[in-house]
This record gives structure tokens, C-alpha cells and sequence, in this order.
């Protein structure tokens, strides 16, 4: 009867087991997906044994309903034990394999910083309806972003940075209705930003820096009203800077250095939300605004190797605060105002101009 009852003990654990682990096609395509990978020093992969990946599969865990798969997370820079004992970052080479997209609840993919990944992002990607977060950056990956991205309506986080990634913003990446933060700094990128653009009226970050593309500042983009960082720094953009740019109500941090923008500063930039503004080394033209006031608190503001003319505004004087300042490298002519913020500023925010004169430079 012991013998019985142990038996069925035995048998009744063993399906308890087989319920609570991952399917045997989701075992099956983790491991095709690493099969593609090599990652010579940490041994992350070690662990990926045994018949059940929802349990102790390092960077691996599923939906403790359904028990699929749900989110792959491997990162290359960690504070995990695994990276402390190694007394390293991670290098992983390989690319990531299209088996991945048989993980069809997958909600969070993080394959980030390995530095050695190459190939292309798998275009099947687009064909997972939950997924949330796709993470790809500091690695090798080529190729371009898939045109079908935008299909992915549950997207929240789309960071492809610091890769080798060509071609053209896909035009269905403004369907990405819910995303919140998009990353695709230091590519290869190239083309116009989608004129749409601001249909992304979710997005709080969009950080397009380093990168080749042209064409001019999407008027849209001041439509997505939760917008608090806009990086479109170091590209090939031309054009006029937008007005209504600085009539955003969160926008906070706005970079466009390192282009090919003309025209005038829009006046609306320096009496608005914007704190941290960065206009440097481009092609802008006429005098600086004098309209700063109660409401301009800048701890950046860099208007540096353009071509502006006339004096400094005596208004800015006015600004709630302005930590740093740089306006050498223009045709700016005149005294520098005396009194804050000016007396704390060094003769390298000046220099370079056409007659400017008075303290930190010489004396008129």
C-alpha cells in the first residue's frame, strides 16, 4: 500500500512539474536562439538546461499563468554576481536568431551591450503582438530597422542604440501608438524623419543623435504633448527651427548641435520649458532674442558656432537661472552685460567674436 501510494506521489509531482514548466516548443526555440550565440567568458548560458526555461534559465522568465516564455533579459553590463566574479563586462558574438520569434508571448526583449552581436534585427519581430520593450543596444547589428515595426501596437520602449543600423526610419514606426521611449542614437540611419512624426503622442524621449539624416524638423513633433527630451544632434538636418518647438508644455531638453539648421532662434525658445538647449555649430543667422525673463531657467544653453550678430541680450539678466552659457564662435559685437549670470562666466563663452568687449574679456 506504501509502495501504492508512493508511486502515485511520485507520478503526481511529475505532472504537477510538467504543467508548471515552459512548453517543449518554447524550450525548443531558446535554445535554437542561443545555438546561434557565443559568449566565451561569463557562462550565462550554463544554466540553460534541463526541460523547464521558466525556472532558473539565466535572463529567462514566463507568465506564471500560461507559463510561456515572457521576457529575455542579457545584458552585458550588470551588477549581477555573475559579472562581479568575473571581474569583467560581457562580449557576446553571433547574431539573434529568427527562432526567437517563436516565442510568441513574448513581451520584453533585452539583449543589450555585448558589443560583439552582428547580423540583422529578425523581421519577424514584428509579428509579436506583445510585445513591450525591445532593447538591442551597444552591440554590432546591421541591416535595417523592419519595415513592419509599427505593427507592434503594445511597443513601449524601442532602443536599437549604438549599432550599425542603415536605411530609413520605417514609415509604420509613427503607428507605434503606445510608445514611450524611443533610442536610435549612433547608427548609420539616414533620410527624413517621418513628417508624421507626431503621431507618436505617447513618446516622452527621442534621442535620434549621430546619425545621417536629413531633411528638415518634422512641424508635427510639437503635436506630442508629453515630450520632455528631443536629441537630434550630430545628423544632417536642414531647414528652419520651428516656433512652436518652444511652445511645448514638458520639453525640457532640446538638442539640435552639429547640423544644418538656418534661419533665426525662434524667440519662443528662450522664454519657455526648455532647460537644457543646445543649438551649437550650425548655420543660424540674425540676433539673439531679447526676450529672456522669470520663466527662462537654463543649466545649458549653447548657441555657439553659428553665425548670430548684434549684442548680447541684456534680458538675460532677467533668466531665473542659467548655469552654463557659450556664445563664442559667432559675429556678436557689443558689451557684455554686467551683474548675473555673467560675472560667473569664463572668457570662453565669449571668445571668438567680432568686438565684444568688458569683463571676463577686455576691457571697451
Amino acid at each position: 500500500m506504501k509502495e501504492a501510494i508512493s508511486i502515485i506521489l511520485v507520478l503526481l509531482f511529475a505532472v504537477i512539474s510538467t504543467v508548471n514548466s515552459c512548453p517543449p516548443s518554447d524550450r525548443a526555440a531558446l535554445l535554437a536562439f542561443k545555438a546561434a550565440l557565443q559568449e566565451p567568458y561569463l557562462g550565462i548560458f550554463k544554466s540553460w538546461t534541463g526541460t523547464d526555461c521558466c525556472h532558473n534559465w539565466y535572463g529567462i522568465s514566463c507568465d506564471p499563468e500560461s507559463h510561456r516564455v515572457a521576457d529575455i533579459n542579457l545584458r552585458g553590463e550588470s551588477e549581477d554576481p555573475i559579472f562581479e566574479r568575473a571581474h569583467r563586462t560581457g562580449f557576446m558574438t553571433g547574431a539573434i536568431s529568427p527562432d526567437i520569434c517563436k516565442l510568441a508571448r513574448l513581451s520584453s526583449i533585452t539583449i543589450a551591450d555585448w558589443k560583439g552581436i552582428t547580423g540583422e534585427i529578425p523581421k519577424c519581430i514584428a509579428s509579436l503582438p506583445f510585445l513591450r520593450i525591445l532593447d538591442l543596444i551597444g552591440n554590432k547589428i546591421s541591416g535595417e530597422i523592419p519595415a513592419d515595426i509599427g505593427r507592434l501596437q503594445r511597443l513601449t520602449v524601442l532602443n536599437v542604440a549604438d549599432n550599425q543600423i542603415s536605411g530609413r526610419i520605417p514609415a509604420s514606426l509613427t503607428n507605434l501608438s503606445s510608445l514611450m521611449h524611443l533610442d536610435l542614437r549612433n547608427n548609420k540611419i539616414s533620410g527624413p524623419i517621418p513628417r508624421n512624426f507626431g503621431r507618436l503622442r505617447m513618446l516622452s524621449r527621442a534621442l535620434l543623435s549621430g546619425n545621417q539624416i536629413t531633411g528638415p524638423i518634422p512641424g508635427s513633433i510639437s503635436q506630442i504633448y508629453r515630450l520632455a527630451d528631443l536629441d537630434l544632434s550630430m545628423n544632417k538636418i536642414s531647414g528652419l527651427i520651428a516656433p512652436s518647438l518652444g511652445t511645448m508644455a514638458v520639453l525640457a531638453t532640446l538638442n539640435l548641435d552639429c547640423n544644418r539648421i538656418t534661419g533665426t532662434i525662434p524667440t519662443t525658445l528662450l522664454n519657455s520649458a526648455i532647460g537644457n538647449l543646445n543649438l551649437s555649430r550650425n548655420a543660424l543667422e540674425g540676433k539673439i532674442p531679447d526676450v529672456f525673463g522669470p520663466r527662462s531657467y537654463f543649466t545649458v544653453i549653447d548657441l555657439s558656432h553659428n553665425k548670430l550678430t548684434g549684442p548680447i541680450p541684456r534680458s538675460l539678466s532677467a533668466a531665473s537661472y542659467v548655469g552654463h552659457l557659450d556664445l563664442s564662435y559667432n559675429h556678436l559685437c557689443g558689451r557684455i552685460p554686467a551683474g548675473a549670470p555673467f560675472d560667473h562666466l569664463e572668457a570662453s563663452s565669449f571668445l571668438y567674436n567680432d568686438c565684444l568687449c568688458g569683463k571676463p574679456l577686455r576691457a571697451c
